[in-house]
This record gives C-alpha cells, sequence and structure tokens, in this order.
C-alpha cells in the first residue's frame, strides 16, 4: 500500500478538487482528510450517512474545580496567568481560557482541583461511492490540530490494511504549519499543487523546502497554468531545482465549479480538456513512485 499526500503551500489552489478526482481514478480506495480545519473532502464523494463512525479525540487538559469542596481562598486566582478563574461570589473556571498548565492544582490546598483531557475534536470514518473516507473535525478555536491528524492517519491505515487498498490518499491541509507535518510523516511521496501567482511561488518554495526535510519524493502540478504562463515557467524552475517532477499542468476551467456544485469530480463532468489533464498528471505520479 502507497501513501500519497496531497499538499500545497497556500490554500485555494483546488487541491482538494483534485484529491477528489485522484480518488476517482483509483477506486476503491481509502481517503484521508486530514484538513482537520475545515474538512470539506465529503462532499465530493457521497458518503452515505448509515455508514458514519464517530469518536471523540481528547487532547490537552482542562482543569475543573468542585465548588462544594472549593472554601474560596483564591491562590488559584492569584496564581493564573492564563485570566481563566474569575472570583466573584464563588471561584469559577473558564474553559475558553484555560491552558491546562496545571497551577491551580499545585497551590490548591484542598485539592479541589482536578485536571481532566478535554474532547478537542472528533474523527469520522464514512463509506463513499469511491471508497473509504476518514476525516477528522477540529472544535471552534481548539488547538492540537497534529495530533489530531495523526489520529485520522491511524484510523484510515488501518482502514486500508483492512480493506486490502492500494492507495491511501491524504488530502493535507493548506501552508506547512503542526497539521501539514503531521501529514506528511512516513507517507511514500508527497504531491504539491500550486498555482501561477506570487502568492503561489512563494508559498511552493517554502512546501518544497519542508519535503526536502522529510527527503521525500516530491511532484508538482500546476493547476490554473494558463492563467499567467510566465508565473507557470518560474514554477517549473523553482521545482526542478530542488528536484522535484513536474507531474502535469492543468488549465483553469470552470467545469470545476460546476462539478463542486454537483457533488462530482471533474472527471465526472469533463473527461477531456482539464480532465485529461487530471488523469494525465495523476498517470505520471503512479508511474514514477
Amino acid at each position: 500500500m502507497k501513501e500519497i499526500a496531497v499538499v500545497s503551500g497556500k490554500g485555494g489552489t483546488g487541491k482538494t478538487s483534485l484529491v477528489g478526482a485522484f480518488a476517482y481514478l483509483t477506486k476503491p480506495c481509502v481517503i484521508a482528510d486530514c484538513d482537520v480545519d475545515a474538512a470539506n473532502l465529503h462532499l465530493l464523494l457521497s458518503p452515505t450517512t448509515d455508514s458514519l463512525e464517530r469518536e471523540s479525540f481528547q487532547a490537552g487538559y482542562l482543569a475543573y474545580l468542585d465548588q462544594n469542596l472549593c472554601n474560596s481562598c483564591g491562590l488559584c486566582f492569584d496564581n493564573c496567568r492564563f485570566g481563566a478563574i474569575t472570583k466573584e461570589d464563588k471561584l469559577y473556571i473558564n474553559p475558553l481560557f484555560c491552558e491546562g498548565c496545571g497551577v491551580c492544582t499545585d497551590v490548591c490546598p484542598d485539592k479541589v482541583i482536578s485536571l481532566q483531557e478535554k474532547t478537542v475534536g472528533e474523527v469520522l470514518a464514512w463509506e463513499t461511492r469511491l471508497g473509504h473516507i476518514v476525516q477528522g473535525r477540529l472544535g471552534i478555536a481548539m488547538s492540537t490540530s497534529g495530533k489530531l491528524v495523526t489520529s485520522v492517519r491511524k484510523k484510515a491505515k488501518e482502514t486500508a490494511i483492512a480493506t486490502g487498498a492500494n492507495y491511501l490518499l491524504i488530502d493535507g491541509s493548506p501552508g506547512i504549519g503542526c497539521p501539514v507535518i503531521a501529514s506528511l510523516t512516513g507517507v511514500d511521496t508527497a504531491v504539491i499543487v500550486t498555482e501561477p501567482t506570487i502568492a503561489g511561488e512563494h508559498d511552493l518554495k517554502r512546501i518544497l523546502n519542508l519535503c526536502q526535510q522529510f527527503n521525500l519524493p516530491t511532484f508538482v502540478i500546476v493547476n490554473k497554468f494558463d492563467l499567467n504562463k510566465e508565473q507557470t515557467q518560474l514554477l517549473v524552475e523553482q521545482s526542478k531545482q530542488v528536484g522535484a517532477k513536474i507531474a502535469g499542468l492543468v488549465k483553469y476551467d470552470p467545469s470545476f465549479y460546476q462539478a463542486i456544485e454537483n457533488g462530482q469530480t471533474i472527471l465526472e463532468i469533463d473527461n477531456t480538456g482539464s480532465g485529461e489533464q487530471v488523469r494525465n498528471a495523476w498517470s505520471y505520479v503512479l508511474a514514477n513512485l
């Protein structure tokens, strides 16, 4: 089984649309949607709701105060550096501000404050018309996105092994932060989707450098290449300078938007033109793994 991570240095390059197309070309497969802050790949794959498996994800800690035993001495209030404890009629710990550092538990003379793991998100597993998808959803204003990505990938790999899938496709987050690092760790290859803009050039350099740090075989797909062919050539040269292979160029095509509106992949809307370019790019990646 090959694990292939599809990433992008920035958002809006069309990465998720291409992952959906790659899943269509390799069906049945297993897909891990590791863009845990804004997971949306399932919208293209028509998951069956009766197959949904949902697991809560715990990470980090929150302080809990037993007000029935608290004598309101205020030591926790005096020592909390995050302003998470309010002092009115009773002491109260605001979970939105608590960092789970544990200082309040150490200074409490009556030991009525405890640290408990907090639920920060969930892992969902579905069956779709193209195979299985495992998805992470991080809670609002929650951190530890990298740990949630790791849990998503673990569940997806278990599913891939159980179903005998040949490929595990990973839809990573944009950027180069913690969830992207967790998406790239231990994969067989990385596919970078970029676009011919100044921001695209800047962020492609960053994600190429990250893939080099992992010593990953790397492929680059320039989406919407015909919007600025001079900039596309700069992206191609930039990629080749660090040893990345150009898997393909995909033209700008409004059919992508039509496919999204219909909950389909581009290959179900247009099997020629941009659809053929996507197919050729994926064939190049598989042939050169």
